[in-house]
């Protein structure tokens, strides 16, 4: 063999590996754009998810919200009605009494069935009456926000 066909074995090997050398980097940087598209493909469907979720939870505590103050509105409005008829005196409140500490001045009220058996209530004043309805309205604001706390730890464990 020549030295000239040698040289032109050589320069075709060389031309052959830097061709081959450039196909795989193509392919390479072909891989890696794919690569990227599907991360940033991935990443907007995990935001997309999110933000879908967020919008959900958001949802629901503004409905158990709306459901909640509904619910507190119509507690206090039962309260002040309450207020008003123990006001007027068209309500009484009054409490039994166990029959063994019922004291001379209070009479039994008879039932059919017979006096042995008869309960005793006693009448409460207005001012106690009025001061036990407070109590029992703070009690109940107590519970709708105790819901209310529930149902959003609840709403965030979804």
């Amino acid at each position: 063999m020549s030295r000239l066909q040698r040289g032109l074995g050589a320069l075709l090997l060389v031309l052959c590996v830097a061709l081959t050398w450039q196909v795989q980097g193509w392919r390479y940087g072909r891989q890696l754009a794919q690569q990227a598209q599907a991360q940033a493909e991935a990443e907007a469907a995990r935001q997309l998810a999110e933000r879908e979720q967020r919008q959900a939870l958001e949802q629901r505590l503004e409905e158990s919200e709306t459901r909640h103050f509904e619910e507190l509105t119509h507690v206090q409005q039962s309260q002040v009605r309450l207020r008003d008829r123990l006001a007027t005196a068209d309500l009484r409140l009054s409490v039994l009494v166990e029959r063994g500490a019922v004291c001379g001045a209070v009479p039994a009220a008879a039932s059919a069935g017979g006096v042995d058996h008869a309960t005793v209530r006693a009448g409460l004043e207005p001012a106690h009456a009025g001061r036990i309805i407070a109590i029992t309205d703070e009690g109940d604001r107590g519970l709708i926000a105790l819901r209310a706390c529930q149902d959003y730890v609840r709403g965030l464990r979804r």
